[in-house]
């Protein structure tokens, strides 16, 4: 039996009933404690707009609070699988805070703000309330939620057996490439600082590491997989059952990249472009550990709005006299779904997710035709330079050497 856990982060409950009662109408009187919706760059975005209506985020998690009431109308029908019922309450809380962070109500005059106005959360239970659980079982909940009407799976789960870290390709890794065309998993790395990818290449999902307020690596963030996107993780405020708390871990970074996906699908994206264009409108940083970089979703959705979802505009250069027309070829804006550079990587089931953030679409230059013996136009080299900037772009999410593993002290 494959253990597999929540992630373990600390918690502080925060007093809630005082707070809320107090709050003017349309507003949520913990938001401005939630850095994380501006440093992920989800409050631009639904600032400006976004939503994720009809959007369903499945949260294989340990259940969520049925009746919280920063979650009321948030919820759709779910499963539980450890009990083997169709109420998935939390008896841990982990779950029902990874829910708030994507689709608490906003505006609601009460606690938090989620990262996707208009989602709604499909709880889906696959831990106990000790916050463990079974890597088939979960595999069974990822194809189960794909099938009734999941969008986004989020899974902020953590592998603890040493053997399946080794095998790489278990029940889990399949289930993910079941899926892989009908809906976006979002993983966490997991909480042990270590360099360790979660799935190996091909499985498509998105891994989130953790950073903090000051955008830094989280000191127990995993990292290693140089295709993986950085997210707020550390101190996140969000529902639990009774009320709000405050958690760290990469179970809390996953679910603000699980918001990012749910409004690009409320724009109409389909789950390979949305995995690609977060990837790509990550901010890079300095720091291999934090893969593509942290997320932009402000970026993201401004990308997708563009006439090309790679944001670069349309190259066609006008055709010169006597030659044939000199353009580019087309990108792949899906990027491949089988290609050893699209799917997430690493080594076994989850707090890991596997991370995938992307393919690298292959830009095809094709050179401008033959307009007189051998020379190019001006406006051939002006596009074959074009194209190779694209080409560029597209493909400069290469694997980066890994950082030494930090130890905690």
């Amino acid at each position: 039996m494959t253990s597999l856990r929540a992630g373990v982060p600390s918690a502080v409950l925060v007093a809630v009933l005082s707070l809320v009662g107090a709050a003017p109408a349309g507003t949520d009187p913990l938001r401005p404690q939630q850095y994380g919706l501006e440093s992920s760059g989800l409050a631009a975005a639904t600032e400006a707009g976004a939503r994720a209506d009809g959007v369903v985020v499945a949260v294989l998690d340990t259940g969520v609070d049925l009746d919280h009431p920063d979650l009321a109308g948030a919820l759709v029908p779910g499963r539980d699988f450890v009990d083997g019922d169709t109420r998935p309450d939390d008896e841990n809380g982990h779950g029902t805070h990874v829910a708030g962070v994507i689709a608490a109500g906003t505006g609601n005059g009460i606690g938090i703000a989620g990262g996707a106005p208009g989602a709604k959360i499909m709880p889906v239970r696959v831990l106990d309330a000790d916050g463990t659980g079974d890597a088939d079982v979960i595999a069974d909940a990822v194809r189960w939620a794909a099938g009734h009407g999941a969008d986004v799976i989020n899974l902020s789960l953590d592998d603890t057996g040493p053997a399946d870290r080794l095998r790489k390709d278990g029940p889990l890794s399949r289930a993910l490439r079941d899926v892989a065309g009908r809906v976006v998993v979002v993983a966490a790395a997991g909480n042990e600082d270590q360099a360790e990818r979660v799935y190996r290449a091909g499985v498509p999902a998105l891994v989130v590491q953790a950073v903090g307020p000051d955008g830094h690596p989280a000191e127990f963030s995993d990292f290693g997989d140089p295709r993986s996107v950085a997210a707020p993780g550390v101190d996140i405020l969000s529902t639990v059952p009774g009320g709000y708390a405050r958690k760290s871990g990469t179970s809390m970074a996953a679910p603000h990249v699980a918001a990012e996906a749910a409004l690009l699908l409320g724009r109409g994206a389909d789950p390979a472009t949305v995995r690609e264009v977060i990837a790509d409108t990550a901010h890079p940083t300095d720091d291999p550990r934090l893969g593509a970089g942290l997320i932009d979703a402000q970026a993201a959705l401004a990308v997708l709005a563009s006439p090309d979802p790679s944001g670069d505009p349309p190259t066609t250069p006008a055709p010169t006299a006597g030659s044939d027309a000199a353009g580019t070829g087309g990108t792949d804006p899906a990027g491949s779904e089988g290609d050893p550079t699209a799917g997430s990587d690493a080594a076994g089931p989850v707090d890991s997710g596997g991370a995938d953030t992307v393919g690298t679409g292959g830009a095809d230059a094709v050179g401008s035709g033959g307009a007189a013996l051998l020379g190019l136009s001006l406006v051939g080299v002006a596009g074959l330079l074009t194209a190779l900037t694209v080409f560029l772009r597209r493909t400069r999410r290469q694997p980066q050497p890994r950082s030494r593993p930090r130890r905690h002290p």
